[in-house]
């Protein structure tokens, strides 16, 4: 992957939204952390074709303890400003991730303190042992220090805030790519970083890579059909079939590890927008039970996403650690028995509630909560339905603007804790329910979740992750629908690895 290799070529892609930030701790998304890392990199990753961790600029570790993780660092690796990477990088990077306007709390659950041993090793102190310490380091990217300092940079970008930081609009890392422009909903160009460490040794080709958002569909398969691009990552599925009948193109297909869910407002005395005063429907199982089986997953399969899609009763794929066949078993269709549970929840003519829903971010998501919309009507729950891209619309969620809103989790650990501490877990400070949007609290599934960041003891652990998987069925903390089903689309000479977690490893693409 350096500017020498014969039939070097630039790789132009498309998606359907931008990244919130550049900066690495900012705002913790799937789109953003993936394109993060044509440019930073962690310690260790999950290698693409065997999703099992691998060394990157770690290059060994010991558990010296069950609370001690002692890294061996790789050395001679260069930032691309020519300045070396050290220790103290290192360690700067995982206190950053840590402090509080990061959103990467997830990943550093259960980290006390960062310390150098020496210029080659760091060791991480846990407050308990962390079975998942080395899935969660994989999403824990390296700034240097010294930039961070010179550019005013020090503390992450608070997403919630307007303010922009030099981190928010601009990049330094060890990868194989530097940041070359960024105009936000354009373009987004990276460079071949020629002091990457590992320049001229992976199967990759590419030398400049550019991505392209483009929220329309049309325009997005317009772009690719004409050559303008190689590769589309969100393709349409209406024009599946006639992309993967076009001889100069091929599609790549699996399944993601992502759910897509509804969270509901299970924390105010009152809905705002509601017709319902003085309470909250949501806060009665009933309701939300009544929500669930009244949604046709087998019509959103069929018509909305026309096959592209697994229904679900797990708010986990089957790829993640935890999830087992029984806690996949949905609840029934069954608009009856959902009028049946709203008269009993006092709710015998419906309610009005705010649904929101994003425009460009979830594969069909306008179109999945317009169906969504059409089966409540059917039982007496009128959604008014609101939608916008997300860009404002995570922001919003994430400041508990929506009473039920569409949404979607995947797993980067590849393991469930990852979801019940970020979905289910009560909110604290701390960033145990991160995402939990909804407001959920249960006592028996914070202990589930307490207790499962530190036990050793892996059969008793996976029975713990299960036991937390039904326990969010059985109370309907959210609502699953769907895992998704990817669909890549690109020139026939384009050789990359599609991996479950929709993310494209930038070493191995090559333009033949």
């Amino acid at each position: 992957m350096v500017p020498a290799v014969a039939g070097a070529k630039p790789f132009k892609w498309a998606g359907s939204s931008d990244i919130q930030s550049m900066d690495i701790h900012s705002q913790n998304s799937a789109l953003g952390n993936g394109i993060h890392a044509a440019v930073y990199e962690s310690l260790v990753m999950f290698n693409s074709r065997t999703l099992k961790v691998e060394p990157l600029l770690a290059t060994s570790w010991q558990q010296v303890s069950p609370t001690q993780l002692r890294l061996k660092l790789r050395q001679g690796v260069k930032f691309s400003d020519g300045s070396a990477m050290t220790a103290d990088d290192v360690v700067y990077s995982l206190q950053r991730a840590m402090s509080k306007t990061s959103t990467y709390a997830i990943y550093t659950q259960g980290m006390d303190r960062i310390a150098k041993v020496d210029g080659e090793t760091i060791d991480i102190f846990l407050k308990n042992p962390n079975p998942v310490l080395l899935n969660q380091l994989t999403e824990l990217r390296v700034m240097s220090k010294a930039w961070a300092e010179k550019n005013n940079a020090v503390e992450p970008k608070d997403i919630k805030a307007k303010d922009e930081t030099f981190s928010h609009r601009n990049a330094m890392g060890t990868g194989p790519f530097v940041l070359k422009e960024w105009v936000p909903d354009q373009k987004i160009v990276f460079a071949v970083n020629p002091l990457w460490w590992s320049a001229g040794k992976t199967e990759g080709n590419v030398t400049e890579i550019t991505y392209t958002p483009i929220k329309s569909e049309a325009t997005r398969i317009a772009a690719l059909l004409s050559g303008e691009v190689d590769m589309v990552r969100d393709t349409s599925l209406q024009d599946l079939e006639r992309l993967r009948a076009n001889p100069n193109l091929k599609v790549m297909e699996m399944v993601e590890n992502r759910t897509i869910y509804l969270a509901m407002d299970q924390f105010r005395d009152e809905l705002p927008g509601s017709n319902i005063k003085g309470k909250n429907p949501l806060k009665d199982l009933r309701v939300r039970k009544a929500l669930y089986q009244a949604i046709d997953v087998g019509t959103l399969q069929r018509v909305t996403m026309r096959g592209m899609s697994k229904p679900t009763g797990a708010i986990v794929s089957p790829l993640v650690n935890g999830w087992t066949e029984a806690v996949d078993k949905r609840l029934p269709y069954d608009p009856s028995a959902a009028k049946a549970l709203l008269a009993d929840a006092g709710y015998k003519d419906g309610f009005e509630v705010d649904l929101a829903c994003s425009n460009n971010a979830i594969i069909q998501d306008e179109g999945l909560c317009q169906a969504i919309t059409s089966m409540w009507a059917r039982v007496g729950v009128k959604a008014k339905l609101r939608t916008l891209p997300a860009v404002t619309y995570y922001p919003m969620a994430q400041r508990h603007e929506a009473s039920i809103a569409l949404l979607s989790w995947g797993v980067p650990t590849f393991d469930a804790l990852y979801t019940l501490q970020s979905l289910t877990r009560t909110k604290t400070t701390g960033g145990d329910g991160n995402y939990n949007l909804g407001r959920y609290s249960n006592e028996r599934m914070d202990y589930i979740v307490d207790r499962v960041k530190t036990e050793i003891d892996l059969p008793v652990r996976n029975r713990l992750l299960t036991e937390g998987l039904q326990l969010q069925n059985d109370t309907v903390a959210n609502i699953p629908l769907h895992n998704q089903m990817l669909a890549w689309a690109m020139k026939k000479n384009v050789d990359l690895v599609q991996r479950p977690d929709n993310r494209i490893d930038w070493r191995l693409i090559k333009v033949n």
